[in-house]
């Protein structure tokens, strides 16, 4: 908290300060800065008393929650070295190592960069590696450097270190040190019944996670999911080409997963990692499963002009967001028209879409309904059978109207098409018509109304679709609407 706070206002830097929260009337210090820690100040201090040491103090208040926020968002940068991380409060964060550090080099190595980027953003830090989380905790708050032990020592790690490096609470710690059992060496070969008597079930759980006894799970802040490839780079990435590179070796490890489980992804998220901590996403999706590595790339190659690298991307991740299995596809004698099932036309929709956008391509299927604006809905993928067929025994216009908008018409009555109409201020003067087609909605929606629909030509040979709504109206005048075009 007093590094957050530092960063923010570097003017407080060497300065005695310290944050607290109000506690059944009194006010409990929760962080405080380095220069107030000479004082023998100490979190839990109260106000009063830290004020009666150093006079000139300077007090903030402790927002709740915001300990946790700040770890979270420190955690999510740390992504970057680890997919699994979690955190620990109140002032510590958990990293699953396994498979990451040689990326980097070696284990020192690994933490030595994660403390220098750390410490250049201003944070005060102690790390610490180990085979368990009890073990690289204890290592983390006691040891005085960033130490990397090695596999299988956590015994010889633990025999040094204070009691408190257990993560024990407060009254077992008291119970220790009221008998001299200040060090974990003074009481670690006692039989384990009588640990038990003494100072119950959490000595002996803390002491057998701290060695390996027992296992100990986190919960990350981020749950990795099941189709995901990452790639860290060691020098900061900041030109296309290099982008390039790094998307098809993604997309090499990813598809090879997705090929072997017979499965393709439908939408897929790059994300990429840059140095000032910014972290910009980018999406493309597919109109059928797909692991094909060349058309996949193709689709993000349009997206690389909107990925800025600024100072650089040190990682990149890519994630198959939705996949769907893969019907394998029987090979065929001879060239035939495969329509929809053609993967040259699907491939060039996902870069159209891709392109111009997800709103842009859409395929329709009939849908059973009477009125024309709900006879049609847009279909969920490109494969997608429809459940009934288009009504061909009436003409439809080509293009039909979201809406139908109103129109002024003159008609003679009752049933004979219009003479003229006018729509969008312009007169249209009709010369041939054909109608009227009653449609009506189905009766248990609003009445069952009904529309009568005429086909119409004007002078300029424009054809239209336009129709009356409900039954004639004599002099109080009828509703007309126009609701489509013929080619």
């Amino acid at each position: 908290m007093s590094d957050w706070i530092v960063i923010r206002r570097p003017e407080l830097l060497n300065t005695r300060f310290v944050f607290a929260t109000q506690d059944h009337g009194r006010k409990l210090i929760t962080a405080l800065s380095a220069e107030t820690e000479k004082y023998g100040i100490r979190t839990g201090t109260t106000v009063a008393d830290a004020k009666a040491i150093v006079a000139d103090l300077e007090v903030f208040d402790d927002k709740p929650e915001r300990a946790e926020k700040l770890l979270k968002a420190i955690g999510n940068w740390c992504i970057r070295f680890s997919p699994i991380v979690a955190v620990d409060l109140p002032d510590g964060l958990i990293l699953d190592v396994s498979g990451c550090t040689h990326l980097w080099g070696d284990e020192q190595d690994y933490l030595r960069e994660i403390h220098t980027r750390l410490r250049d953003k201003g944070y005060h830090i102690q790390l610490a590696m180990a085979d368990t989380i009890g073990t690289a905790w204890a290592l983390s708050h006691f040891a005085k450097h960033p130490t990397v032990m090695e596999s299988g020592q956590q015994l010889h790690a633990l025999l040094s270190l204070p009691a408190a490096a257990l993560r024990l609470e407060a009254g077992t710690l008291q119970r220790l040190q009221k008998l001299g059992l200040n060090q974990i060496s003074s009481f670690i070969n006692m039989p384990r019944s009588v640990l038990r008597r003494r100072f119950g079930e959490e000595l002996l759980l803390r002491l057998s996670q701290a060695l390996g006894i027992e296992e100990e799970s986190i919960i990350p802040i981020q749950v990795i999911p099941p189709y995901q490839e990452r790639l860290p780079s060691l020098e900061p990435i900041r030109t296309a080409k290099g982008i390039e590179i790094a998307i098809q070796l993604l997309l090499e490890q990813l598809c090879k997963r997705l090929k072997e489980e017979g499965i393709g992804l439908r939408n897929a998220r790059l994300t990429s990692y840059r140095i000032d901590g910014r972290i910009i996403t980018t999406d493309i999706g597919t109109n059928r499963p797909s692991h094909h590595i060349h058309h996949l790339f193709k689709l993000f190659e349009l997206k690389i002009q909107s990925i800025e690298p600024a100072l650089g991307i040190d990682l990149f991740v890519m994630e198959a967001t939705k996949v769907e299995p893969i019907s394998p596809e029987q090979e065929v004698l001879w060239a035939g028209d495969l329509g929809l099932n053609n993967q040259g036309l699907t491939e060039l929709l996902d870069r159209l879409t891709v392109k111009l956008g997800n709103d842009v391509i859409h395929r329709y299927l009939p849908a059973e309904h009477y009125w024309p604006e709900r006879s049609l809905r847009i279909a969920a993928s490109i494969h997608e059978k429809a459940a009934s067929g288009w009504r061909s025994d009436r003409p439809r216009p080509t293009q039909l109207l979201r809406h139908p908008e109103p129109v002024e018409v003159t008609a003679p009555i009752p049933d004979y098409p219009p003479m003229l109409f006018r729509y969008k201020g312009n007169v249209h003067h009709i010369k041939k018509a054909d109608g009227p087609e009653r449609i009506e909605r189905e009766w248990w929606l609003e009445h069952g109304e009904h529309r009568d629909y005429y086909q119409v030509e004007d002078e300029d040979g424009q054809r239209y679709w336009i129709f009356r709504s409900g039954h004639y109206q004599g002099e109080k005048g009828s509703r007309w609407f126009i609701h489509g075009y013929f080619a």
